[in-house]
C-alpha cells in the first residue's frame, strides 16, 4: 500500500475562512487577530505584537497547542518586553509551510519538532541550527474507537503532518516495532495536529495519528483510543525545540540570548505549582476549552519526563534517537548530532537569569 496522499478538505475550509473586515483568507500571515478555539484546532495564524521598537522585532512561527504556554506567559507577563524584545507570533498549518518560512527568512525563529530543523538541512542544504529544547511532544498514538491494537492498523490509514519528518517518523517507527510494515497502511497528509484531530472527527477512515495536548485529551474525551505515549513506544525523543537559520542567528546573537532568557523565565513561572491558578486562567484564555480539558492539559505540561522540560533543556539522548529513527525510516545517511545543534546561546542565556 505505502501510498502518500493529501487530505484537502480541512485545508480548503481554512482557506475559505474569510475575514469579514478585509476579505483576506484567515491563513494570510499579515492578518492580526486573537486566537479562537476553532482557529486553534485548525491551525490558523495569529500575530501578537507589543508596541515596541522595530529594531527589536523577532518573528516567531510555531504550531498551535499547549506547548506554547511559555510564550503566552512571556507575552502576558511582559518577560519578552522586559528584555527589549518585540514578538510577532504566527501559527502554522503544517511543517512544509513552517520550514519554508524559516528557510526563506520570512520568520526568524521556529518552535517545532527538532526534526524539522534536520529536514531543512537535509532537504535544502541550508544551515538550520537547533538552539534550545522544549519537550517530548507529549504525543500519543490516537486511533479510532474500533482500533484495538497496532496490528489492527494493517489496511488502514495513518494521517500525518508531513510524511518524511518528525511525528510521522515516530508513528512509523512505533508501527514497525509492532510488526506493521509501512507497506501495510496508507499515509495521508493532512497537516498540523489540530487539523489531524479535526480530520479524525470528520472522517472515520482516518484511522490513526499522533496527537498532543489539548488535542489528544479532546480526542480521548470524544471516544478515541490511545495506543500509548510515543516516548513509551519508541523511546526518548527530542521533539519541540527552537531553531533558526545560522545566518540570522550569527547576525542577531544578542537577541537570541535575550529571547531564550525570557522564554526560560516564563517557563519557570509557568511550571511553578504556586502559580497553578493563574496558569489555568492563561490556558483557558488561550485555548478556550472547557475546564476538564484545561485541567488535564495542565497535568500533562507539568509531568516530569513527558511535559515541558525543565529550563527547556535539550535532550542529547532524545536527539540521537530522533536521528536514528530518521536514518532507519527515511534510509538516510548516518547523521552526526554535532552538525545540527548549537547550545552556546542557550548556555549564555542561562547565565543572564541565574
Amino acid at each position: 500500500m505505502n501510498k502518500v496522499s493529501t487530505g484537502k478538505t480541512l485545508r480548503n475550509a481554512i482557506e475559505a475562512d474569510v475575514d469579514s473586515n478585509n476579505g483576506k483568507p484567515a491563513t494570510n500571515p499579515r492578518r492580526r487577530f486573537m486566537l479562537q478555539s476553532s482557529a486553534l484546532a485548525l491551525g490558523t495564524l495569529t500575530n501578537i505584537s507589543p508596541a515596541m521598537s522595530q529594531n527589536d522585532l523577532i518573528r516567531v512561527k510555531a504550531f498551535p497547542g499547549a506547548q506554547n504556554l511559555p510564550m503566552w506567559v512571556g507575552l502576558e507577563k511582559g518577560n519578552f518586553s522586559a528584555r527589549g524584545l518585540n514578538i510577532e507570533l504566527a501559527f502554522t498549518i503544517n511543517s512544509d509551510e513552517l520550514r519554508a518560512d524559516i528557510a526563506e527568512g520570512r520568520f526568524d525563529l521556529a518552535h517545532a519538532a527538532a526534526d524539522n530543523s534536520v529536514a531543512i538541512r537535509e532537504m535544502t542544504g541550508k544551515d538550520s541550527v537547533i538552539l534550545m529544547g522544549g519537550d517530548s511532544s507529549m504525543n500519543e498514538l490516537v486511533v479510532q474507537s474500533d482500533i484495538k491494537t497496532m496490528q489492527d492498523l494493517r489496511g488502514k490509514s495513518l494521517i500525518v503532518d508531513a510524511p518524511n519528518t518528525a511525528y510521522a517518523l515516530q508513528a512509523k517507527k512505533a508501527l514497525s516495532l509492532a510488526g506493521v510494515a509501512e507497506s501495510q497502511y496508507q499515509v495521508i497528509v493532512v497537516g498540523g495536529t489540530g487539523l489531524r484531530y479535526q480530520g479524525m472527527l470528520k472522517n472515520p477512515n482516518y484511522s490513526a495519528s499522533t496527537l498532543n495536548p489539548p488535542f489528544s485529551i479532546q480526542a480521548k474525551q470524544a471516544g478515541f483510543r490511545s495506543l500509548g505515549r510515543m516516548v513509551d513506544l519508541v523511546g526518548p525523543y527530542q521533539a519541540s525545540s527552537m531553531f533558526s537559520m545560522r545566518k540570522w542567528v550569527d547576525k542577531n546573537s544578542d537577541k537570541v540570548e535575550r529571547y531564550i532568557a525570557a522564554w526560560i523565565t516564563s517557563l519557570r513561572w509557568a511550571t511553578d505549582p504556586k502559580n497553578k491558578a493563574e496558569v489555568i486562567e492563561i490556558l483557558t484564555r488561550q485555548l478556550k476549552l472547557e475546564p476538564s480539558i484545561i485541567n488535564e492539559t495542565y497535568k500533562y505540561l507539568l509531568e516530569p519526563g513527558f511535559g515541558l522540560e525543565k529550563d527547556a533543556k535539550f535532550s542529547e539522548v532524545g536527539f540521537k534517537n530522533l536521528l536514528t529513527i530518521r536514518e532507519e525510516i527515511e534510509k538516510s545517511k548516518p547523521l552526526n548530532p554535532i552538525d545540527f545543534v548549537d547550545l552556546s546561546y542557550y548556555n549564555r542565556a542561562i547565565k543572564l537569569i541565574n
